[in-house]
Parts: structure tokens; sequence; C-alpha cells
């Protein structure tokens, strides 16, 4: 092995990937508009979401009810008949419509239970679910800050405070520009490795490196450090520009240290992209194998719910994937500025598992080139 020939094949691969224009923009994309949106449009997240209210009481209870309701989880309340409240959620309208029925406040005084309609435009499914839960507790909080100032309200037993770590905020944004990081530097790694070998092959560069005295090993190897190291480096620019810039999520601990298990990830995960690229014939063909092997990856990693919450097996199998140690490491060290003492298991079974994919990866590698020639 000569280190001269991987650093210039490296080269070779970078030279490459810049005359390709639509995977230059693929990473530019993925690393700085694909970062902003999650973060700012989680599908969880109320906002702005248009309401309509019928206030057939008219009194001083629904109109604090009425007034609750304001920007940026909810736009400025509507007030309508009820005959518009049918045609208004058909047209789409309103996503949400309250119907206050008369005589509320005096039911409510009396001691009765008066009901009060949420009608939801359930095809906003995202927004639906999430606000019908924001309004429900609105309005209960309303009616109770109502009824203390006219009854004695009996005190609870024990007092609640909650304080939360990490976000105190509960910030959604925070969770999802760093989560949307993770799962870029997995997927573009994966796809830049195993688009570079398969235009190899389809451009005929192959035949060329076999007649050089070059071996597998240092074509492979040359592929893993360039195409590892534009996305480390675009990784570094998103979570300093995009996170930290124009996000303004606080980091809380060492990005160098970050960058290094990020490193790591991706000594598995290019490995990992040259494997599915030996298997594939073409690119169509690799980017359905990049469908089955990226979706249990990306889901099944505790990125999206937690591990605790899936089946033991489940947890059991997934130690086996990078994705899983490296989604750990990232959370422990940026969200909760956790230290190398803290998350060197995480780097232990990245080497590990990176390891083993290189050498399968390699194999794979030997046989195409012994059979391509």
């Amino acid at each position: 092995m000569r280190l001269a020939n991987i650093f210039d094949l490296g080269v070779k691969e970078l030279r490459s990937l810049r005359r390709d224009p639509m995977m230059v923009l693929l990473i530019v994309y993925a690393f700085s508009v694909a970062i902003y949106t999650a973060a700012t449009a989680m599908p969880e997240t109320l906002n702005r979401a248009t309401i309509a209210i019928v206030d057939e009481d008219r009194s001083t209870v629904s109109t604090r009810i009425v007034s609750a309701f304001y920007p940026p989880y909810f736009s400025e309340p509507e007030l309508i008949s009820q005959f518009e409240m049918d045609e208004r959620m058909d047209s789409g309208i309103d996503t949400f419509a309250i119907n206050i029925p008369p005589d509320f406040q005096r039911d409510l005084l009396a001691g009765r239970r008066p009901e009060v309609q949420l009608n939801v435009d359930a095809t906003r499914v995202s927004q639906a679910f999430t606000g019908s839960g924001y309004i429900h507790t609105i309005i209960l909080e309303e009616v109770q800050a109502f009824l203390e100032r006219r009854r004695d309200a009996s005190e609870l037993p024990v007092e609640i405070v909650v304080r939360a770590r990490f976000n105190p905020e509960l910030n959604q944004s925070w969770f999802g520009a760093i989560m949307e990081i993770i799962n870029n530097v997995t997927i573009l790694t994966i796809v830049l490795t195993g688009a570079a070998l398969i235009r190899e092959r389809e451009y005929g560069t192959v035949e060329h490196l076999l007649v050089m005295p070059v071996t597998p090993f240092e074509i492979m190897t040359a592929k893993v450090w360039s195409m590892g190291l534009v996305v480390l480096l675009a990784c570094a620019f998103s979570l300093w520009f995009v996170v930290e810039g124009m996000l303004a999520v606080p980091i809380e601990g060492s990005v160098p240290l970050f960058l290094a298990g990020a490193a790591m990830h991706l000594f598995a995960t290019t490995a990992l992209g040259i494997f599915l690229a030996t298997l594939a014939r073409s690119m169509p063909q690799f980017g359905l194998l990049l469908i089955l092997v990226m979706l249990p990856l990306q889901m099944l990693s505790g990125g999206m719910t937690p591990r605790e919450s899936m089946p033991e097996l489940v947890q059991t199998v997934m130690l086996a994937a990078p994705t899983t140690h490296f989604v750990m490491l990232a959370q422990s060290i940026l969200y909760r500025g956790a230290g190398f003492d803290v998350v060197w298991p995480q780097f232990l079974w990245l080497a590990v598992i990176g390891a083993v994919l290189f050498g399968i990866a390699l194999s794979r590698f030997r046989k195409t080139i012994e059979a391509s020639s």
C-alpha cells in the first residue's frame, strides 16, 4: 500500500465530484435549506393555525376564551355566525371552529356542565391532532381562571414544579435541526460513495484503474476519505452557520468532539455505501437499495422515537447499526454537553462496526473488480 496512491485517488474523487453539479447541489441543499426547513417546519409544531369562533353567549367567560387564542400557535380568531361555520370548514378556510352555546356562563355558574363544540378539519392531520389538545387545555384554563375568582377553589395537596433540562424553552426546532444534520450525514455519505463507484463503472474508468499499479484497498480507501471529508466539512459548516448562526440553537458540548464522532460514523457509512454499490448495477438499483437500508437505519436508530419504546429484539438488532450509536453520541455531546469519558463506548462501537463493514465491503469490491477483469 502506498499513501501517495490513496491521496492521489482521493483527489481524483474530489475532482469528479466537482464536475457533477447535481451532486454538489444536493450536498449544499442537504446541509443548508433542508436543515433550516426541518427545524422551522416541524410537523408536530402548531403554527398560525386558522380558527373561527361562534360566540352565542357574548359573556365575560366567552370573551376570555376568544381572547386566549393568538399567534404564533393560532391566527387571530375569526368571529362568525353558526350558519357560516359548516361552509367555512367545507371550503378549507378554518382548521378549527369552536361553538360556544347560549347561556354558557349562566350554566357554568349554576354548577351545570355546559358543552363547547369543537369542529376540526382532520385532513390537516398534524395540526388537527396537536391543536385539539391545545384548544382543550386553553378553554379549561380560561374557565378555571374565571371560576376561581367567584368560588373558593380547592387547593391541590401537591404542587408539581417542572424544570426542563437541556431545552428549557421546549423548542422543537432545537431538536429538529440537530436530528436533520445526523440523518443527512448518514444518507449523503452512502449516496456519495455509492454514486462514485457506480459512476466509474458506468463511465468505464474502473478498467483504467485496473491497469494502474493500485490495489482495491487503495481505491476503496481513497473513496472513503475523500467522500467522508466532503460530508464532514459540510456538517461542520451546517452546524456553525445554519444551526448556531441562523437558528440560534445553543450547542452545549464540544463541536470538535462531535466532529470526531462523526468521522468515526463516516468510516462506517462510507463502507456501507461502497458495499451497496457493489450489489447494484446502476443508479436506479442503487436508489432502491438505499431506500430499503435507510428507512430502518433512521427510523429505528432512536432519533425519531426513543429506543426504550421499541421491542427489545429491535433494540438488540439495532446495536449493529452505526446510526444507533451516532445518534446516542450526537445527542449526548450536543444536547447534554457530555465529554469523551461519557461517549467513549459509542466511539468504540463505531470503530468496531466500521472495521467490520469496511472488511465486508473490501471483500465484495475485490470480487467485483475480479469479475470485471
